[in-house]
Protein backbone atom coordinates (compact mmCIF):
# COMPACT_ATOMS: atom_id res chain seq x y z
CA UNK A 1 0.00 0.00 0.00
CA UNK A 2 1.46 3.65 -0.77
CA UNK A 3 1.59 6.39 1.02
CA UNK A 4 2.08 10.26 0.92
CA UNK A 5 3.07 12.65 3.85
CA UNK A 6 1.47 15.76 4.11
CA UNK A 7 1.32 18.61 6.34
CA UNK A 8 -2.15 19.73 7.62
CA UNK A 9 -1.82 23.49 7.31
CA UNK A 10 -4.12 24.22 10.13
CA UNK A 11 -2.47 21.96 12.89
CA UNK A 12 1.14 21.38 11.74
CA UNK A 13 1.00 17.82 11.56
CA UNK A 14 1.81 15.33 9.23
CA UNK A 15 -0.90 13.40 7.91
CA UNK A 16 -1.24 9.91 5.65
CA UNK A 17 -3.93 9.41 3.16
CA UNK A 18 -4.07 6.33 1.49
CA UNK A 19 -4.00 6.05 -2.44
CA UNK A 20 -7.60 5.51 -3.03
CA UNK A 21 -8.52 4.31 -7.17
CA UNK A 22 -10.90 6.87 -8.87
CA UNK A 23 -11.26 6.00 -12.45
CA UNK A 24 -14.72 3.41 -12.63
CA UNK A 25 -16.28 1.52 -15.70
CA UNK A 26 -19.21 3.56 -16.81
CA UNK A 27 -21.66 5.72 -15.06
CA UNK A 28 -21.64 6.28 -11.47
CA UNK A 29 -25.39 5.45 -10.49
CA UNK A 30 -27.64 6.79 -8.35
CA UNK A 31 -27.76 3.86 -6.13
CA UNK A 32 -23.64 4.13 -5.38
CA UNK A 33 -23.90 7.94 -4.74
CA UNK A 34 -26.70 7.60 -2.40
CA UNK A 35 -24.84 4.66 -0.21
CA UNK A 36 -21.71 7.20 -0.47
CA UNK A 37 -24.07 9.66 1.47
CA UNK A 38 -25.60 7.41 3.81
CA UNK A 39 -22.39 5.97 4.99
CA UNK A 40 -21.27 8.74 6.43
CA UNK A 41 -24.27 10.09 8.38
CA UNK A 42 -22.29 7.59 11.73
CA UNK A 43 -19.82 10.45 11.45
CA UNK A 44 -21.09 12.55 14.28
CA UNK A 45 -17.81 15.22 14.02
CA UNK A 46 -18.67 15.89 9.99
CA UNK A 47 -20.85 19.96 10.14
CA UNK A 48 -20.90 19.79 6.42
CA UNK A 49 -20.31 17.70 3.08
CA UNK A 50 -20.17 19.49 -0.20
CA UNK A 51 -20.76 17.39 -3.41
CA UNK A 52 -20.02 17.80 -6.94
CA UNK A 53 -21.96 15.48 -9.82
CA UNK A 54 -20.61 15.87 -13.64
CA UNK A 55 -23.83 15.04 -15.32
CA UNK A 56 -22.96 14.31 -19.32
CA UNK A 57 -24.63 16.83 -21.09
CA UNK A 58 -27.35 16.41 -24.20
CA UNK A 59 -25.06 19.51 -25.91
CA UNK A 60 -25.91 20.28 -30.13
CA UNK A 61 -22.55 20.42 -31.81
CA UNK A 62 -23.20 21.48 -35.41
CA UNK A 63 -26.57 20.75 -35.31
CA UNK A 64 -26.55 17.03 -33.71
CA UNK A 65 -26.86 16.43 -30.11
CA UNK A 66 -24.44 14.78 -28.65
CA UNK A 67 -25.96 11.10 -26.76
CA UNK A 68 -22.98 9.73 -24.66
CA UNK A 69 -19.37 10.50 -24.12
CA UNK A 70 -16.83 8.18 -24.11
CA UNK A 71 -13.72 8.98 -21.22
CA UNK A 72 -10.16 7.74 -22.06
CA UNK A 73 -7.30 7.97 -19.85
CA UNK A 74 -3.51 6.93 -18.97
CA UNK A 75 -4.97 4.89 -16.15
CA UNK A 76 -1.79 5.23 -14.05
CA UNK A 77 -1.24 9.05 -15.32
CA UNK A 78 -4.70 10.16 -14.22
CA UNK A 79 -4.45 8.19 -10.95
CA UNK A 80 -1.25 10.09 -9.79
CA UNK A 81 -3.08 13.05 -10.32
CA UNK A 82 -5.85 12.29 -8.77
CA UNK A 83 -3.84 11.24 -5.67
CA UNK A 84 -1.95 14.29 -6.20
CA UNK A 85 -5.33 16.87 -6.35
CA UNK A 86 -6.46 15.04 -3.04
CA UNK A 87 -3.03 15.17 -1.04
CA UNK A 88 -3.32 19.46 -1.54
CA UNK A 89 -6.57 19.84 -1.21
CA UNK A 90 -5.98 17.54 2.57
CA UNK A 91 -3.12 20.17 2.85
CA UNK A 92 -4.77 23.17 1.99
CA UNK A 93 -8.31 22.76 3.62
CA UNK A 94 -9.59 21.10 6.85
CA UNK A 95 -11.58 18.33 5.20
CA UNK A 96 -12.46 14.80 7.37
CA UNK A 97 -13.13 12.64 3.91
CA UNK A 98 -12.91 12.72 0.15
CA UNK A 99 -13.64 10.44 -2.18
CA UNK A 100 -13.50 11.46 -5.69
CA UNK A 101 -14.92 8.74 -8.62
CA UNK A 102 -14.32 9.13 -12.40
CA UNK A 103 -15.97 7.22 -15.33
CA UNK A 104 -14.06 5.51 -17.89
CA UNK A 105 -15.81 3.90 -21.08
CA UNK A 106 -19.27 5.45 -22.37
CA UNK A 107 -21.69 7.54 -20.76
CA UNK A 108 -24.94 8.86 -21.83
CA UNK A 109 -26.87 12.14 -21.92
CA UNK A 110 -28.48 12.09 -18.24
CA UNK A 111 -25.71 9.75 -16.63
CA UNK A 112 -22.83 10.73 -14.23
CA UNK A 113 -19.33 10.74 -15.04
CA UNK A 114 -17.52 12.73 -12.05
CA UNK A 115 -18.68 12.11 -8.40
CA UNK A 116 -16.74 14.51 -6.04
CA UNK A 117 -17.78 14.31 -2.45
CA UNK A 118 -15.68 16.11 0.77
CA UNK A 119 -16.29 16.50 4.15
CA UNK A 120 -15.66 18.87 6.96
CA UNK A 121 -16.24 20.25 10.35
CA UNK A 122 -17.54 23.45 9.05
CA UNK A 123 -19.40 24.07 5.52
CA UNK A 124 -16.65 26.95 4.04
CA UNK A 125 -13.91 24.41 3.74
CA UNK A 126 -16.06 21.54 2.69
CA UNK A 127 -17.57 24.35 -0.57
CA UNK A 128 -13.98 25.70 -1.06
CA UNK A 129 -12.46 22.26 -1.40
CA UNK A 130 -15.12 20.90 -3.38
CA UNK A 131 -14.97 23.65 -6.13
CA UNK A 132 -10.70 23.54 -5.93
CA UNK A 133 -11.11 20.16 -6.58
CA UNK A 134 -13.08 20.14 -9.17
CA UNK A 135 -11.52 23.08 -11.02
CA UNK A 136 -8.32 20.96 -10.53
CA UNK A 137 -9.66 17.45 -12.51
CA UNK A 138 -10.52 19.45 -15.29
CA UNK A 139 -7.58 21.27 -15.66
CA UNK A 140 -4.95 18.44 -14.68
CA UNK A 141 -6.24 14.74 -14.83
CA UNK A 142 -5.04 13.59 -18.42
CA UNK A 143 -8.70 11.94 -19.33
CA UNK A 144 -10.17 12.99 -22.50
CA UNK A 145 -13.85 12.85 -23.64
CA UNK A 146 -15.15 12.12 -26.90
CA UNK A 147 -18.53 13.16 -27.50
CA UNK A 148 -20.77 10.68 -29.60
CA UNK A 149 -23.06 12.80 -31.66
CA UNK A 150 -26.77 10.88 -32.91
CA UNK A 151 -25.53 11.31 -36.32
CA UNK A 152 -22.58 8.33 -35.80
CA UNK A 153 -19.82 11.03 -35.46
CA UNK A 154 -17.49 12.60 -32.81
CA UNK A 155 -15.88 15.40 -31.82
CA UNK A 156 -13.21 15.40 -28.41
CA UNK A 157 -14.65 17.22 -25.95
CA UNK A 158 -13.12 20.53 -24.78
CA UNK A 159 -12.71 21.42 -21.12
CA UNK A 160 -13.61 24.52 -19.78
CA UNK A 161 -13.73 26.09 -16.82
Amino acid sequence: MLYFITTNISTMEPTRHKRKQVLTEGPISPAFIAEAIAKHSSQTGIGAHAIFLGQVRSDVIDGKSVQAITYSAYPEMAEDAFHEIREKAFARFSLTCMHIYHSLGTVKSGEISLFVFVSSVHRADAFAACKEIVDAIKAEVPVWGKELLEDGTHVWKKNTP
